[in-house]
């Protein structure tokens, strides 16, 4: 969908149309979590600082989270999606895969498809969906995001190469921050760069992921919509609206996200073996602590107990602390897969 959150908003409240709207806290640990698209003309973006943003547009108007009306018109949009194939593969609340290979009305062209669901998407929610279309789920993804907001792009086997050479590598799936900076290093900088490189090479500098990086750029993907997608963890953390400094602060607020944890882990009908407390100090240094258990971690007692553990065999001189959070995973979920791909991102 094409800023979701902000637009849900601005629906639901005419007098936000056509302003810069972000979704978050204005606070000064606030964070954005979406940005309209008036705000994105002045750079504002999710994850983005609140006060960064607002310096960004001084006339940035901030509204808080409604989770419950964003996860309610999601719905009626996978119910939308669910009318044409039932190969669906949810991408986050906003986003997702489909194969229409085969699908439910017949409609032999892709493209038509997309044309339909973006229409009935608007019809049912007067929010408006840029979708995708290609020979994989990579392309698919790729195309999606290429004529936004509002738009359809599709892409052709025999276009598929010349875009790619272009595309710089941090656009690559499976390309983060961290590896396109190493990428650079290496005078890696687009797909062409990527694809003068033989796969001994790329194993070499990269590992294992060498190989997916050699068949991506030439547009080989060869995942598979995977329509029972499985959780394959439940956390949640906290930013402080003050760093926390004392023993009592800490145990206090572990107490909080632990109980938030639990009550995630019903709703989510979610079990797991490990168990992980985040903390991010006041420089924004972050560690981690992991603890893997022979049992499934199903209560708040045992979150709660292990977690003050955790956090009493942390040694560090730094007291000041910005973010907690707690995690559990280790589901051990086997997930089943498609046969077929097409993605359409709504």
């Amino acid at each position: 969908m094409d800023a979701f959150f902000a637009a849900i908003e601005q629906r639901n409240n005419p007098e936000l149309r056509g302003k810069p709207v972000a979704v978050g806290g204005e606070s000064e640990r606030g964070v954005v979590s979406t940005a309209s698209y008036e705000a994105r003309k002045f750079g504002v973006r999710s994850a983005m600082s609140s006060v960064v943003a607002k310096r960004l547009c001084p006339d940035l108007i901030f509204v808080h989270s409604d989770f419950a009306e964003y996860k309610k018109v999601s719905n009626q949009i996978k119910s939308i999606l669910s009318e044409y194939t039932d190969l669906i593969e949810p991408f986050s609340i906003d986003e997702a895969f489909l194969d229409v290979t085969s699908n439910l009305k017949g409609i032999k062209s892709a493209t038509l498809i997309a044309k339909d669901i973006r229409k009935r998407i608007f019809e049912t929610t007067q929010l408006t969906a840029s979708a995708g279309v290609s020979y994989n789920m990579f392309l698919a993804k790729l195309a999606s995001d290429m004529n936004k907001p509002d738009g359809l792009r599709v892409i052709l086997p025999d276009e598929a190469e010349k875009i790619l050479n272009k595309l710089p590598v941090e656009q690559f799936y499976g390309v983060g921050k961290s590896t396109s900076e190493r990428m650079h290093k290496f005078g890696i900088h687009t797909g062409l760069d990527l694809k003068k490189l033989s796969v001994f090479t790329l194993k070499r500098l990269f590992g294992k992921a060498g190989e997916f990086y050699y068949n991506i750029c030439r547009g080989i993907d060869e995942r598979e919509v995977t329509p029972f997608y499985e959780r394959k963890s439940v956390g949640t953390e906290r930013t402080f609206a003050k760093n926390i400094t004392t023993k009592f602060e800490r145990i206090t607020e572990l107490y909080h996200i632990a109980k938030e944890l639990d009550e995630r882990l019903k709703e989510s009908n979610f079990a797991g073996k490990t168990l992980t407390l985040k903390i991010k100090f006041h420089d924004f240094d972050q560690i981690s602590r992991s603890k893997t258990f022979d049992d499934y971690i199903v209560d708040f007692h045992s979150i709660l107990t292990n977690a003050k553990e955790m956090l009493s065999n942390i040694k560090t001189e730094r007291t000041s602390i910005r973010l907690m959070g707690l995690t559990v995973s280790n589901a051990n979920a086997n997930i089943k897969l498609s046969n077929r791909q097409l993605t359409i991102d709504f």
